[in-house]
């Protein structure tokens, strides 16, 4: 008996000198569950070993020794006991707030029904709520809709417009008109008349002036047919419907034949967007960015960024080439150029790679 005694407490000793080194090292490291991701099998041994431990070293004991919080290990039990009641991922009990199953059916049904296709989400949340059928807030709708993958009956039957824009086929063949107003730092509005050619998307002409004038229309247009008006087929010319492309001076020159005039989104379905997105890109990526002080000042913006637009920068929809290049006809070996330069590149960073050697490699 003494024997027996003696060997017990022998292995007392040595488990608590093992528990001692353990307990040194745990403070050391910091252990902690609430920023590492633990497999599901893997919780499952760690709660087994918590419930067998806990009799002796107490729960809270234990869960300061493993870094794991009271709500971390509820929720774990809570995921890994599966519940026998239909249509529930856990048992209720564990999150009595949660919506109930017949709640869950309303929202579905109301989401999914056509008499309520015209009514927004979360404005639907709260005409459930005053039709006294589930009291839920908008948020709840949302996710519920989002997890779930529930379809609104909200099919557009209204035709959509066109997805690609007039294109033409030639240069000098369609032409975009328009006017965009640019306000300086004092508030003073400048007027900014230009003409866009379709086909290769060169500023043919632009204008600058302090007071909008209709007659500032026909000196862009008659600034961008010079040389072109008089000979081949007049080109189209593509214009919204401001008062600035339909004026009496603007019908004269149309009368003469130098020029066709169709008005977008009236005569046909497409947009005058072409000019409309180079407005865009011309002052968010560039006028936006320098102080629009005085009027002189935009204008030698505008004449640097019409120089960088139309001789330097390559347009991704001509596979390189600029729009003088396309404009002119003198870019058609550029496209075939990058394709074999690219293929060059490639064999020469290959070689540059396979070359270096390390210690590893070697």
């Amino acid at each position: 008996m003494r024997m027996r005694i003696a060997m017990l407490e022998q292995r007392v000793r040595l488990l608590r000198a093992v528990l001692s080194v353990v307990l040194v090292v745990a403070r050391i490291l910091e252990p902690g569950f609430q920023k590492l991701r633990v497999p599901a099998s893997e919780k499952g041994k760690l709660i087994r070993a918590i419930d067998r431990s806990r009799d002796v070293l107490g729960l809270r004991r234990i869960l300061r020794i493993v870094g794991l919080s009271p709500s971390r290990l509820h929720a774990w039990r809570s995921a890994l006991r599966a519940c026998e009641l239909p249509d529930q991922e856990s048992c209720p009990s564990f999150s009595p707030h949660r919506l109930t199953v017949e709640e869950v059916a309303k929202i579905r049904d109301m989401v999914q029904a056509p008499e309520f296709r015209h009514v927004p989400t979360g404005r639907l949340a709260i005409l459930a709520q005053r039709m006294g059928a589930v009291f839920a807030s908008p948020s709840t709708w949302l996710r519920l809709v989002r997890e779930r993958g529930w379809r609104r009956p909200r099919l557009r039957v209204h035709p959509e417009g066109p997805k690609v824009g007039i294109r033409a086929t030639r240069s000098n063949d369609i032409w975009h008109i328009d006017t965009t107003v640019i306000r300086l730092l004092d508030g003073t509005r400048v007027y900014f008349h230009a003409v866009i050619d379709n086909l290769s998307r060169r500023i043919l002409a632009w204008r600058l002036v302090e007071h909008f004038e209709v007659g500032s229309s026909v000196a862009v247009l008659l600034e961008a047919g010079r040389g072109v008006l008089r000979f081949g087929s007049p080109p189209t010319l593509l214009a919204d419907s401001g008062v600035e492309n339909r004026n009496g001076a603007v019908d004269e020159l149309i009368e003469s034949g130098l020029l066709r005039r169709i008005l977008a989104m009236t005569e046909i379905n497409y947009s005058n967007s072409m000019i409309e997105a180079w407005w865009r890109a011309l002052k968010h990526h560039w006028l936006f960015l320098n102080r629009l002080d005085t009027i002189p000042r935009v204008r030698k913006l505008i004449e640097f960024y019409v120089q960088e637009h139309n001789g330097r920068l390559p347009h991704s929809a001509f596979r390189g080439q600029t729009p003088d290049e396309m404009y002119f006809g003198k870019g058609a070996a550029v496209p075939e150029k990058l394709a074999a330069d690219r293929c060059t590149a490639r064999r020469s960073r290959l070689e540059a790679n396979q070359a270096l050697r390390c210690q590893v490699c070697a």
